[in-house]
């Protein structure tokens, strides 16, 4: 048996439920049931969207400040890759043996000192990041200033 509940309606929202329940297959009580309960999930809804969509803009903005920061570092590597590429001349083929060698060498060194740095919990890319941060603020205080 289903529990009895008492509701009170007004005239105008009592004479269209009459007109609804009046068609074959209808009742008030599944028409006031089905409406209650779509009423009931909107509202659970709009709960976990309010819940998640505060998270979502959180997560969203982290997104934004790593898409930044790879920008800054892919225009950094490629800025680098031109100064190398256009600045280190082509060795002879009798020192490319020697070039490589020390090359290796260099990159054997580069990667010890990466690894350390990791192990240590340090981070040189955020290091580089705050100073560029640091030199982007000053360059707008000139410039307001100079404009002022």
């Amino acid at each position: 048996m289903k529990p009895r509940q008492n509701i009170y309606l007004d005239e105008e929202l009592n004479k269209h439920l009459d007109t609804l329940a009046a068609k074959p297959g209808s009742s008030k009580s599944a028409i006031i049931r089905d409406a209650l309960t779509a009423y009931l999930a909107r509202r659970g809804a709009k709960e976990l969207q309010d819940t998640f969509s505060k998270r979502l803009d959180e997560i969203g903005k982290q997104l934004n400040t790593i898409e930044r920061q790879q920008r800054i570092l892919i225009e950094s590597l490629a800025l680098f890759i031109r100064f190398h590429l256009g600045m280190v001349p082509t060795l002879p083929e009798a020192e490319q043996a020697t070039a490589h060698a020390l090359g290796t060498k260099r990159y054997k060194a580069f990667i010890s000192q990466v690894s350390r740095l990791l192990a240590q919990g340090k981070n040189t890319g955020a290091e580089i990041l705050e100073l560029l941060n640091e030199e982007l603020t000053a360059t707008a205080e000139v410039n307001s200033q100079a404009v002022n």
